[in-house]
C-alpha cells in the first residue's frame, strides 16, 4: 500500500492542475434561417460554455440569412461573452449569407471550410420583422443603417471594412478562398478537427486559445427551440392562416358547430403573432383579403364563377407576394402556394358555398311552414273564436274580418295553437 500511495498523489495531484486537465470545446450547430430560436440557443450555449469553462464555443453555421433583430441579439450576444466564440461556414457547399454574414463577422474567430460562400448582406435580403419598405427613402436609411452597422463589426473585429460594406450596399458575395485573401476571415480548415489545431494558440480578447487535442462536446438544442425554429417559418404561418380562414368562414356559413370557430380564432391569434416577427407583405395580405371577398360574393351573385377565377388568381399572387420574395431564408414555394390555392377555391365553391345556400333556402320544417297556406273555414270565424282543418289537423282560427263557413282563409300567423287568419279572395 506505502509504494502506491505516492503514485496516486501524483495522478491527483495533476488532475487539480488546471494546465494539466483535458481541454473541452462546445459545438452548436445552426442550419436554416436565422429566427429569435436561433438566437436563444446560441446565447444559451454561450451560458453552458461559460458554466462548463470550454476553451471555445464553435458555431457551425450554413444559412440563407434571416431577421434583422435575432442578427442584432446574436451580436451582442458574441460581444458580451466571456468565452471566444468561433464561427465556422461548414460543410462544403454551405453559405453564410445575408444575416450569417453579420454573425460571422462578429465571431472572435470567423473560419469557412473551403468551397463556402460568404456574403449578399443587403437588408433586403436579411428582412426587418415586418413589411418590406417600397419607399426609395426608408430603404436608402435601411441601407445607411446596415451598411453602418456592419463597418462597426468588422471594424471591432479587425477585419476587411470596405468590403463589408460592398456586402451590404452592392451585395458582394466570397468564397471561402478569396474572403482569407481579403482578411474577411481568420482560418480556412476542412474539417472540425483541422479548426482546432489551426485556432490553438491564437489570441483572443487578451486570452490564447488552447484546443490542441481538445474534445468537442456538443450542446444539444433543446426541445422548445427546437420546436419554435421549425415554426418560424413562412410555411407553418402559411398552415395557420388557411387555418382561421376555413375555421372561421365553417363556422360563420354553419352556426353552431363550434369547434371550427375555435380552431380558427386559435390559428388566427398565432398567424398576427407569426406575422409581427417574419417579413410579411402587406400587399400580399391585402390580395388574400380581396379574394377571400371575390370567393364570397360569387356564391350569390349570377357570374357564372368569373369572380370565383379572380378570388383564385388574387389568392395565388397574394400567396407569391405574402412575405419577402428578395429573402431566400422566407419564400414560400410554388409545391405549398398551387395546392393552397386551389383548395381553398374548393372550399368555397362547395363548402361554404353550399353553407351559405342552405340558410336562405326556404323553411320545410316547424311552424313557420304553416304561414301562407289557405283552408276552407269550418265554422264562423270572428275576433274571438273559430275552427279550420289544415295539414290533417283541426286548429282554432281568429280574424279581424268575419269569416263564414265554407270560405277560403289564409293563415297569416300564429299565437300558440291558435291560428291568426284572413279571408282569401275568391
Amino acid at each position: 500500500m506505502a509504494r502506491w500511495l505516492p503514485m496516486m498523489l501524483a495522478i491527483l495531484s495533476c488532475r487539480l492542475l488546471p494546465g494539466l486537465q483535458a481541454a473541452e470545446v462546445g459545438l452548436i450547430k445552426i442550419d436554416g434561417a436565422i429566427s429569435p430560436a436561433t438566437a436563444n440557443y446560441i446565447s444559451r450555449a454561450i451560458d453552458v460554455a461559460a458554466a462548463r469553462n470550454f476553451g471555445c464555443l464553435i458555431i457551425e453555421l450554413d444559412t440563407p440569412g434571416g431577421l434583422l433583430e435575432s442578427t442584432k441579439a446574436i451580436v451582442q450576444r458574441f460581444y458580451a461573452s466571456s468565452v471566444p466564440v468561433v464561427v465556422y461556414v461548414s460543410p462544403s457547399g454551405a453559405n453564410a449569407a445575408s444575416a450569417g454574414c453579420f454573425i460571422t463577422l462578429a465571431a472572435d474567430v470567423a473560419a469557412m471550410a473551403p468551397h463556402t460562400s460568404i456574403g449578399a448582406a443587403h437588408p433586403v435580403n436579411i428582412g426587418t420583422g415586418g413589411q418590406e419598405k417600397a419607399d426609395d427613402v426608408m430603404k436608402e436609411k435601411m441601407e445607411n443603417y446596415a451598411s453602418s452597422y456592419i463597418e462597426a463589426i468588422a471594424d471591432k473585429r479587425g477585419r476587411n471594412v470596405d468590403w463589408a460594406k460592398n456586402a451590404v450596399l452592392k451585395s458582394e458575395s466570397v468564397t471561402a478562398e478569396k474572403a482569407l485573401e481579403l482578411k474577411v476571415i481568420d482560418v480556412i480548415s476542412p474539417d472540425l478537427t483541422d479548426l482546432i489545431k489551426q485556432i490553438d494558440g491564437r489570441a483572443v480578447n487578451g486570452k490564447t486559445l488552447k484546443t490542441a487535442g481538445a474534445s468537442v462536446i456538443p450542446i444539444p438544442i433543446a426541445a422548445s427551440e427546437r420546436v419554435f425554429q421549425l415554426l418560424w417559418r413562412p410555411e407553418v404561418m402559411l398552415i395557420l392562416m388557411l387555418a382561421a380562414i376555413y375555421g372561421i368562414i365553417g363556422e360563420l356559413s354553419s352556426p353552431g358547430a363550434i369547434l371550427p370557430g375555435v380552431v380558427g380564432a386559435i390559428a388566427l391569434i398565432l398567424a398576427l403573432y407569426m406575422a409581427a416577427i417574419l417579413p410579411v407583405n402587406l400587399a400580399g395580405l391585402a390580395l388574400v383579403g380581396v379574394a377571400i371577398l371575390l370567393f364570397i360574393i360569387d356564391i350569390f351573385a349570377p357570374t357564372h364563377g368569373v369572380l370565383t377565377f379572380g378570388g383564385i388568381a388574387s389568392f395565388f399572387l397574394g400567396m407569391f407576394m405574402l412575405f419577402n420574395t428578395g429573402n431566400a431564408a422566407f419564400r414560400l414555394s410554388l409545391a405549398y402556394i398551387i395546392p393552397a390555392t386551389l383548395i381553398t377555391a374548393a372550399f368555397f365553391i362547395f363548402i361554404v358555398g353550399a353553407g351559405l345556400r342552405a340558410q336562405f333556402l326556404p323553411v320545410r320544417a316547424g311552424r313557420e311552414t304553416m304561414i301562407g297556406k289557405t283552408a276552407p273555414a269550418l265554422k264562423r270565424i270572428d275576433a274571438s273564436n273559430g275552427k279550420v282543418f289544415v295539414e290533417g289537423e283541426y286548429w282554432n282560427a281568429v280574424s279581424d274580418a268575419p269569416i263564414e263557413p265554407g270560405q277560403v282563409v289564409e293563415i297569416i300567423g300564429m299565437n300558440g295553437l291558435t291560428l291568426k287568419v284572413k279571408p282569401k279572395p275568391a
